[in-house]
């Protein structure tokens, strides 16, 4: 007797998809040859264009629905070898709306009922989901795209502040961009100890020299004469030329006798170190040996940033500016000249000698100027700077700090001096 034999077969498929229904989900059922024998409400809603589907080959109805032939295949191919399918994503068409489904079907078994065996599966709508995952990915990729935006932006901005500390005082640089807040400098009244220094006869230099080798001699001097003012603490103001003013005093000061003190130690191995270039400078070609005039002054002057609000420059104004800029057009060459104010606060640690009074043009009373006897200070003594070899080690001084290579070149010169010197003494064998 066979049981199946009592029932109503379609009253037994009825009451087993009853489940689906009212699923939320479209439910089919289709015998084991793919005919589709039941499909729920929402199916119908799902794919209105489908129509009656009532014993069609189900892989036909995916080809209606676009399921590409590949999928199509795997469908089968995994029913047939596996028993069930899952397929993750279907992008299917439904009027002008894309919608995004995923496929899970299983094959069915009943040991009672013959028409129960066959293939039940649903349709999935991830649309919504589908869209929340775009979406995730689009603030995600859009999170990266800012992240390399402000990577570049950072990295544009550190190079503009490397640019811009070429161009400002160190101690100017750190007071902008370490200052809290967009707060504008004050102009202040403070005792500077102020410093000019000229190249003498360069306007009939610069006249003779053609432009590549007057670029290099200039700015291996300025760049040698900036190393030694950053040295001393010195605010480097600005370059007019050949022409260098540097100021102590702010934005930092150490105490106004500490200021002058470090300002004429300062131009005195400034001097030190042109005399030690010399020869560096006539290598070039510079034939004549290139000489600095240099003045110092120290008083009251007004410190901050002038100029308009597309340039502004942070500078000192005052009698000892004009002074410094005076004494240096007056101080013979190659000498330091400073003033008698400057005199009464370092006096006492250096040598030097009473030049002459002068009463400069602007000022209403003399002055009495110093100049300078020894440019080592006993405060601070120079250092030879002349390469020698001690035992298997060798010192040199690097005389064009702007030019690494060259300086790599002259160490590789003395190697193979010492080299050829060891070649023509060797070591006598104990």
């Amino acid at each position: 007797m066979v049981l199946e034999e009592f029932f109503n077969a379609n009253k037994v498929l009825d009451l087993s998809f009853f489940n689906f229904q009212n699923a939320v989900t479209a439910a089919y059922f289709a015998d084991n040859n793919y005919n589709v024998v039941r499909v729920n409400q929402n199916f119908k809603n799902f794919f209105p264009a489908l129509g009656d589907l009532n014993g069609v080959y189900f892989p036909e109805v995916l080809e209606a629905l676009n399921v590409e032939r590949s999928l199509i295949d795997q469908f089968i191919a995994n029913i047939e070898s596996e028993g069930r399918v899952l397929v993750p994503r279907l992008e299917i068409v439904q009027g002008d709306e894309l919608r995004v489904f995923s496929l899970l079907s299983t094959q069915t078994d009943s040991t009672d009922f013959s028409f129960l065996r066959g293939i039940q599966g649903q349709f999935v709508d991830r649309t919504a989901e589908d869209d929340l995952r775009q979406e995730k990915e689009r603030l995600v990729q859009e999170q990266l795209n800012n992240q390399d935006i402000i990577k570049q932006k950072s990295e544009r901005l550190e190079e503009i502040s490397k640019r811009l500390a070429s161009y400002l005082s160190p101690q100017v640089f750190d007071s902008i961009f370490n200052s809290d807040g967009a707060v504008s400098k004050k102009h202040q009244r403070k005792n500077l100890t102020v410093f000019f220094s000229d190249i003498v006869s360069f306007t009939d230099l610069s006249d003779t020299l053609e432009p590549e080798l007057l670029a290099t001699l200039i700015n291996n001097y300025l760049s040698e004469m900036t190393n030694i003012a950053i040295e001393f603490g010195g605010t480097i103001d600005k370059f007019i030329g050949d022409a260098v003013m540097v100021f102590f005093g702010d934005p930092h000061t150490k105490g106004e006798k500490e200021d002058a003190q470090a300002c004429v130690e300062m131009a005195a191995k400034m001097q030190t170190r042109i005399g030690e270039l010399q020869a560096y400078w006539k290598k070039l070609g510079i034939k004549q040996p290139m000489q600095v005039r240099m003045g110092i002054s120290t008083g009251y002057c007004t410190v901050g940033d002038f100029g308009s609000p597309q340039r502004l420059d942070y500078t000192a104004f005052g009698s000892p500016v004009n002074l410094a800029a005076r004494l240096q057009g007056l101080a013979p060459a190659g000498k330091i000249l400073i003033s008698d104010a400057t005199q009464t606060l370092v006096g006492s640690d250096i040598e030097s000698a009473l030049h002459e009074t002068i009463t400069p043009k602007g000022f209403a009373r003399p002055v009495e100027t110093f100049i300078l006897t020894n440019h080592t200070l006993k405060s601070r003594s120079s250092d030879a700077n002349k390469f020698h070899k001690l035992g298997n080690r060798v010192a040199i001084d690097i005389f064009d700090t702007s030019d690494i290579r060259a300086a790599i070149a002259e160490l590789k010169e003395i190697e193979i001096e010492f080299e050829r010197l060891a070649d023509l003494n060797p070591k006598t064998p104990e």
